[in-house]
């Protein structure tokens, strides 16, 4: 049943074959970011900023949480449709609990029993997922005002986002200044570039919260849709979804998707790790050299034909499938939001790092920038 009703933006629109066969895109539009009332939060106004390229994609982000609350892109016929889930007004996102296309942060994923230490010193952060720290707290990035600046770059839509954590917010150490910046870019791409700086021994580890279903507004389940992860190994998960510390080979298990595979194919397999997370809610550690741009992952939806190709310079990709989605929440059109109806790839550190010397770090100190770029690109593939 379709529970989403859209409204179609009438385009000319060309279809440029590529030398891999996919197709690009391409309209006469003009690229452009206009801004429009979004709420109020705390006496403040809240902004919904639209960013258009030149092929006529769009994203809606707010300078409440970075939340993109909307991003449309064309199908194979050149349709465009929403492929976020999310909520139509403001008041939907400041009572939501799932991160819906959030910035998180100041730690993203999760730390073990809310605890860790820097240089000797020990630090307790709110446990706000069973005994657990998760996505900054109680109220983390995803749930802060950051200052807004809007503006064109070499002809591209660029939103930049400023937030100052300061000393002791949540549980952390430093006054950490961090920088987010969107940019829509001419070859179909959500860029998001991350910096940040501190003036004491804290932890950063930021990521985009989206959730995706590249299908459009009337797909009900990702478990068609194909996906690729260029991971060689994955970090299992005790039964409070902290990463035990060890780097386990993805080879002849439901974990390996370096050849692509539907996601629903192995999803219910009888495998431990799976059931603790009732399907995928795990870390892969990305193949390639860290601070590098290299592709992570590759999803495609047969039928619309849409394709979404994640790149990043991060370590880590938390592959989660929706699986505690119970259809009461209510989500855009007044569509429940059902079991793996949505998928996340979040670009981060790997979970619970502070706590395993063999994990990548996440300990950023004065002088040092923590800095990374993520990348969402859309494209179509031919019949």
């Amino acid at each position: 049943m379709k529970c989403f009703k859209t409204t179609l933006l009438a385009m000319t629109l060309g279809l440029i074959m590529t030398t891999t066969g996919m197709t690009s895109i391409t309209t006469a539009n003009e690229a452009s970011i206009t801004d429009r009332s979004f709420g109020t939060f705390e006496g403040q106004p809240v902004s919904l900023f639209k960013l258009v390229n030149q092929s006529g994609m769009t994203a809606e982000i707010s300078d409440y949480g970075g939340i993109v609350v909307s991003l449309k892109t064309a199908d194979r016929d050149g349709k465009f449709e929403d492929v976020v889930l999310g909520y139509d007004d403001f008041k939907a996102y400041q009572d939501d609990q799932g991160f819906f296309g959030a910035i998180t942060g100041r730690y993203a994923n999760r730390i073990a029993k809310g605890q860790f230490s820097i240089d000797g010193d020990s630090y307790q952060l709110a446990t706000n997922n069973g005994p657990n720290h998760l996505h900054g707290g109680n109220r983390g990035f995803n749930k802060r005002m950051w200052k807004p600046t809007a503006r064109m770059h070499d002809g591209q839509p660029q939103l930049q986002l400023q937030y100052t954590s300061p000393d002791g917010e949540e549980g952390f150490p430093g006054n950490l200044n961090v920088t987010v910046t969107y940019t829509l870019t001419e070859d179909n791409g959500l860029q998001i570039h991350y910096h940040a700086t501190t003036d004491q021994p804290t932890l950063c580890n930021l990521t985009h919260h989206g959730y995706w279903n590249i299908g459009g507004p009337t797909s009900t389940s990702i478990l068609d849709q194909e996906l690729r992860l260029d991971c060689d190994q994955f970090t299992p998960i005790d039964e409070t979804s902290i990463p035990t510390g060890e780097l386990r080979d993805v080879t002849a298990t439901p974990f390996d998707f370096r050849t692509t595979n539907k996601i629903g194919e192995r999803i219910d397999a009888d495998n431990p790790q799976l059931k603790i997370g009732r399907g995928y809610d795990h870390n892969f550690v990305i193949d390639g050299d860290a601070g590098t741009l290299r592709p992570v992952a590759r999803l495609h939806d047969k039928k619309s034909g849409r394709v979404m190709e994640l790149l990043t310079t991060d370590v880590g990709v938390q592959f989660y499938t929706g699986n505690f989605f119970d259809g009461k929440a209510i989500g855009k059109n007044n569509c429940p939001m059902t079991h793996r109806i949505a998928l996340c790839l979040e670009c981060q550190r790997f979970p619970d790092s502070p706590n395993h010397a063999n994990f990548p770090s996440a300990t950023l100190r004065p002088g040092e920038v923590y800095e990374k770029t993520t990348v969402y690109r859309f494209s179509v593939e031919k019949r």
